[in-house]
């Protein structure tokens, strides 16, 4: 009996086993399945295709209205300030105003009436009619040619004296020179009487503006009449104006050794006020068809510029030779091709051949 148990324990071990060394094989099978799938990295990628790259000349500057002008009284007389038509109130600080508006009066009776200008109109209507008289007689040989040439100098006399009443009447009015807004107003009280070149009013149009800018010496040949610029203020950065580059100074200053250019800005909704502080950023160089990335994904050390491309789910290190750069890109002018799929997020872990896995 103890010789048949001792048989039947033997034939029955490795019955026994067989299903527990499966087991213990299937397990770490799946567990070196999964120790692989947790060393791919796991990444976001970037299609390589050309774009436009931009390298820019940085500078500061203030920018001030195109057209400013202070009109002062050219003559002294009683104040009047007059009622805006598109307000239908006097006219006030902020107000838009047209060019050749009146918007104040000065009376003074006496100097309307030292210019005598009803008595010059009649001296200007009679002296045509005798001009006019001579001719006719001097055709038929009933006047010389200097009694014709006198009265033709009274003629234009007479017009002179009808201009220059109307420049002098034309003193007695404050007018608007061009199309623009109403930027300083000082206040006098109506029917007061302001003596001669007193300030009446402070006028802009800033729907174009310009900034003067000294920039380093070794800008200047890079530097061309034309060039694009990108006008922003520290406290609108979203909006971006633009600008062109208008003169061009020949002259370095020795002391600071920087040269002076002029930049005329396009501001036609007026989001940036005349004073305000601003950023230039001049378009240097520019290319349409560059293959360019992400300035933060480029590593290396000194001139040694290193990307990681993803090729059948690994990561191969390659290095890269740049040219033109702007604030966040930079152009890829070997090392890439345009297909290319550049690790643009979990770079940061990858070495060259790394396993990776591609986040849609």
């Amino acid at each position: 009996m103890k010789a048949y148990l001792l048989k039947f324990s033997k034939a029955l071990k490795p019955a026994m086993f067989l299903p527990v060394t499966l087991l213990i094989l299937s397990s770490c099978g799946s567990q070196e399945v999964s120790r692989r799938e947790e060393l791919a990295v796991p990444v976001s990628v970037l299609t390589i295709t050309p774009g436009i790259i931009e390298q820019y000349i940085n500078t500061t500057g203030t920018v001030y209205a195109s057209d400013e002008v202070v009109l002062n009284s050219q003559i002294s007389g009683y104040y009047f300030l007059k009622t805006n038509p598109r307000t239908n109130r006097k006219y006030a600080l902020g107000d838009i105003v047209r060019k050749a508006e009146v918007m104040i009066r000065l009376e003074d009776d006496e100097y309307r009436n030292n210019l005598r200008e009803k008595s010059k109109a009649i001296d200007n209507e009679l002296s045509k009619m005798e001009y006019e008289k001579l001719k006719v007689l001097y055709e038929k040989g009933g006047a010389t040619l200097r009694e014709l040439r006198d009265a033709e100098i009274k003629v234009i006399n007479a017009q002179y004296d009808s201009i220059n009443i109307e420049i002098q009447l034309s003193k007695m009015s404050v007018t608007a020179p061009f199309d623009g807004k109403i930027v300083d107003l000082p206040y006098y009280t109506q029917g007061v009487k302001v003596n001669t070149n007193q300030e009446m009013i402070g006028l802009m149009n800033y729907k174009k503006l310009y900034m003067e800018s000294s920039l380093p010496e070794k800008y200047f040949y890079q530097l061309k009449t034309g060039m694009d610029v990108y006008v922003t203020n520290y406290s609108i950065p979203d909006d971006t104006l633009a600008g062109k580059v208008t003169q061009i100074s020949p002259s370095i200053d020795p002391n600071s050794r920087t040269f002076k250019c002029f930049i005329t800005v396009e501001n036609p909704q007026e989001k940036l006020l005349p004073g305000m502080f601003v950023k230039a950023d001049l378009v240097a160089e520019r290319k349409t068809d560059a293959l360019i990335i992400p300035k933060e994904i480029v590593s290396g050390r000194g001139s040694e510029r290193n990307v990681f491309v993803v090729e059948n789910n690994y990561a191969y290190q390659r290095r890269i030779v740049t040219g033109l750069e702007s604030l966040d890109m930079i152009e890829v002018v070997r090392g890439i091709q345009q297909g290319d799929r550049v690790v643009i997020k979990g770079f940061e872990t990858l070495r060259n051949r790394s396993r990776v896995k591609v986040l849609e």
